[in-house]
Order: C-alpha cells, then structure tokens, then sequence
C-alpha cells in the first residue's frame, strides 16, 4: 500500500519477491520518505532538444548582432583597417570618427529633435491607449463598441505611405508644417490604433474577480484602472513604451516630408543627410549611424527584463 498517494512500482516480472525480515533491495530512482518509488511529475527534456534549441537560438542571435556589431567595429577604424579586414577588430580604437561625424553632421540637434518629438508621443500615446484598451474591455456590451474598435483598426491597416501626402495638405492648411506638431500628432495617432488593441487584449485578460472585489468595495471605474489594474499592467505598459519609443526615434519618411526644416528634423533624416554628404567614408557614415542606434540599444538593455515579460504574460495569457 502507497502512503500519501504515490505510485507503487510492482516488482518485475521473474523478480523473487522479498523474504519475510529481509528488507528489499532498492532500485536507482526517487523515493518518498515512506521508502517507495516514486514517479518523477515533471517530465525531462531530451538533451537532444534542448542542443538543438540553443544552436538554433544561438544563429538567430548571430544573425541579429552581427550586421550591428560589425558596423560599431567599422566606426572605430580608419581607411586603411578596413581595407585590410573589413569584418576584422581595428588596429587602433579611434573615436576621432565619432566625434567628427557629431560636429559635422549636426546631430546635437537632431538629437535634441528627436528626445522632443519621443517623450510626447510616447506617454501621451501610452495615456490615450490605456483609457480607450480599458474602455473598450470594460464595456464591451456598449452598442456599436465593435465597430469603433474595427474603426480605430483602421489604423493598423492602412499603409502609412496612402495618407502620407493627403497629411501634407491638411497640416499646412492648419498651418502646423515645419513644427514639431507635425511630427507629434501623426506619430500619436499612429501609436494609439495598436496600443488600444494590445491594452484591451491585457485587460479582457485579467482575472474577473479583481473588478468584483474592486466594485464591491466601492470603486468606481477610474478607481478599479488606477488602483487594481495598473499596477498588475507594468509589464505590459512597459513593452508598449518601449515599442512607441522604437518606432518613434526611426521614423524617417513622415519627418522627411512634414518638416523640410531641418530644425526641427530628427535624427534618421539628419543621418540620411550625413549619408549624401560622405558617400565614400565608410568608418565616417558607420560612426554616424552607430550614434543613431546607441540609444535604441541603451533603451532595450535596461527595459529587456520587462519587455520580455510583457511579451510572455500577454502570450501566455491571450
């Protein structure tokens, strides 16, 4: 008989049963504390699999790094070096590139440009999209709320590229061209359309019994958002920050078009400029868009933890 509801392994067939005094012998495996075997619950992976998991993950991640790798190894060479080896480590680390492409190409205010045009779109988007993902889970028994959400699709499926020019029109007729409101607006309105979808998956996904508790005790709907929800949302809003943030810094075609100015341009149309201007040096032009990337790079090191958080619980959630 099994004590605490663990599987007996009978004796094998042929096997002399143990002699009445004399203990058994015991086989290789886990034991419960009674002295029977027991099952092991948690199945092991093949080792096979999880070689075959860590190669395949490992050329992903080769695939990925290595054209970024390669030209922040360019920015530090000269001419020569990259003549002699071209995927090779430079001979001397120079930063003289660096500091050459940041004075000519003008990317202190470019830079500066960008960092005005990011942090608006980015919490204001976030704002907009956590009100209207809540609204849209909360209430969906509100009449016509599919088909505003379908509405607010839109946005997701029209390519940027068939509005771009009638944009152009209506920002001048308000007068808003060559300003960072032309930059600002659109980017908002692009941003929300995919975080009210991706903020009210999150939220039709939270447990029911936390808005039972919250209205039984009183909370009204702000109060539920503010005080339940939000703070199990970290994650979530974290991954949508940090994709707003990617999406804002490269957007190269709607600062190239809304703002010919180039006070107000960013740094990818800066850094397209710098491109015509040194068709020839390589390091140079690596050294440039090695500046543009650095804080990209920066933002996703330190958010990694929570990005990917984000990204699992929605998964496993959804």
């Amino acid at each position: 008989m099994s004590g605490g509801g663990a599987d007996v392994i009978p004796a094998r067939a042929g096997e002399p049963a143990p002699r009445m005094g004399v203990p058994a012998r015991r086989r290789p495996g886990r034991f419960s504390r009674h002295g029977v075997r027991v099952r092991s619950a948690e199945p092991r992976i093949p080792y096979r699999q999880v070689v075959i998991g860590y190669a395949v993950l490992g050329l992903m991640a080769f695939v990925s790094l290595f054209p970024v790798v390669t030209i922040w190894l360019t920015g530090f060479k000269n001419q020569r070096d990259l003549s002699q080896s071209f995927f090779g480590l430079p001979s001397v680390w120079r930063l003289e590139n660096f500091v050459e492409a940041w004075t000519t190409g003008r990317f202190a205010t470019f830079f500066l440009n960008s960092l005005v045009v990011v942090v608006p779109v980015v919490v204001i988007s976030l704002v907009l999209s956590t009100l209207a993902g809540y609204a849209f889970a909360r209430w969906r028994w509100f009449r016509g709320s599919s088909f505003l959400f379908f509405l607010l699709l839109l946005g997701l499926m029209v390519p940027f590229e068939g509005v771009i020019i009638p944009l152009y029109y209506y920002l001048r007729s308000l007068g808003l061209l060559n300003t960072y409101f032309a930059l600002i607006l659109p980017q908002i309105g692009l941003s929300v359309a995919f975080g009210t979808f991706w903020m009210r998956a999150h939220f039709l996904s939270s447990e029911p019994e936390l808005l039972d508790a919250a209205a039984v005790d009183g909370a009204g709907p702000l109060q539920t958002l503010r005080l339940v929800l939000l703070p199990l949302a970290g994650p979530a809003l974290m991954t949508l920050a940090v994709l707003f943030f990617t999406w804002t810094w490269n957007e190269f075609l709607l600062a190239l078009v809304l703002a010919p100015n180039q006070t107000v341009q960013t740094l990818p149309v800066g850094l397209g400029f710098f491109v015509g201007q040194h068709t020839s040096d390589i390091p140079l032009l690596a050294a440039g868009a090695s500046i543009v990337s650095v804080p990209i790079v920066i933002v996703f090191v330190i958010f990694q933890r929570s990005f990917i958080r984000g990204l699992v619980s929605g998964a496993v959630k959804g």
